[in-house]
């Protein structure tokens, strides 16, 4: 049961990753999305998965299922900025002339490595920045980009290893866009995520660099019921544990986590009042923080040196009433 498996979608490559309680299905030629994670035992998809009816949908916007990347995450202030001297033009592709989230949307991922073992199996991929004419314009800073995807059991950790292979400190921030179904019943489903403080936008939703106190989503703290949520938020997360626990009446869940040396915010987005799906998405960059007048340590800007290699790591638990 432990096993990677190939299958297609549209004619693209999948590699689908096998345990006795989860199947994970990885796109990597068509952005190196999962596009699906199957709960065996409760015999239901966990996240909004693209049929192959939507590809004309998914090429446009393929961050609108499973769990795509976003890199960066977030809008940019008129796609534009400068740091350690070299300028970055991003394409304006929202309102007011401003980028949203990021250049990584279809590109073709190479799978480098794959593993199985007695107590799980793994892909690993890889992505060179500078071979993608259109990325390498708007971001001049080559980036070798590697993820590498490791189920064990009814636990999906994702390890993403980035590597500046430019000149220049490369400014890079992360997000993961991640859908999960709530199935139409979000009076079933409680979320605690711990946050401090809500981040103020301007106009335009961009940051202000103000943080405006939590109110009613107090409740995010202990437990808030999902009916009649209706979320575009960004949270500060503060000193407060990077833990997302989604559940529902019955104990069934998952627990959502996020290495706490980078990633420093939550958004929450639910297209609308709560009912089918809650995104539920960790960002290591405040959005525009490369144009906001505040520290890296509080945007979450990761200045990689010519060079150097970070490492992020975001995990994903499912819990099964059985096993609590």
């Amino acid at each position: 049961m432990k096993k990677v498996t190939k299958g297609q979608w549209n004619g693209y490559d999948t590699y689908i990753l096998h345990s006795r309680e989860l199947d994970v299905t990885l796109l990597p030629r068509l952005g190196n999305s999962v596009i699906s994670l199957w709960d065996h035992v409760q015999q239901r998809d966990v996240l909004r998965r693209p049929e192959e009816s939507d590809l004309d949908f998914y090429l446009q916007k393929p961050y609108h299922f499973g769990i795509p990347l976003l890199i960066p995450p977030g809008r940019i202030s008129k796609g534009h900025f400068i740091h350690d001297g070299q300028e970055y033009q991003f394409d304006r592709n929202t309102a007011n002339d401003n980028h949203i989230h990021g250049l990584h949307r279809t590109q073709a991922w190479c799978v480098s490595d794959i593993e199985e073992d007695e107590e799980g199996c793994a892909v690993t991929t890889e992505f060179i920045t500078s071979s993608d004419p259109n990325w390498i314009r708007q971001y001049p800073v080559p980036l070798k980009l590697e993820m590498t995807l490791r189920l064990q059991g009814a636990s999906l950790k994702q390890t993403f290893k980035i590597t500046s292979l430019g000149q220049n400190a490369a400014p890079f921030g992360l997000g993961l866009h991640t859908w999960f179904l709530i199935n139409g019943e979000p009076e079933k489903w409680k979320l605690q995520l711990p946050c401090s403080g809500i981040y103020q936008l301007d106009d335009e939703l961009l940051p202000t660099g103000g943080i405006s106190p939590l109110g009613e989503l107090e409740q995010l703290n202990e437990g808030l019921n999902l009916k009649g949520t209706n979320f575009d938020t960004l949270l500060q997360i503060g000193d407060l544990p990077v833990e997302a626990l989604l559940t529902r009446d019955d104990g069934y869940g998952l627990r959502y986590t996020a290495d706490p040396t980078y990633f420093k915010h939550w958004v929450l987005y639910t297209k609308g009042e709560a009912d089918q799906f809650l995104c539920i998405e960790p960002y290591t960059w405040l959005p525009n923080a490369p144009n906001c007048n505040l520290p890296n340590e509080t945007t979450g800007l990761i200045e990689i040196q010519p060079g150097q290699t970070i490492e992020l790591n975001v995990n994903l638990d499912l819990i099964h009433p059985s096993a609590t």
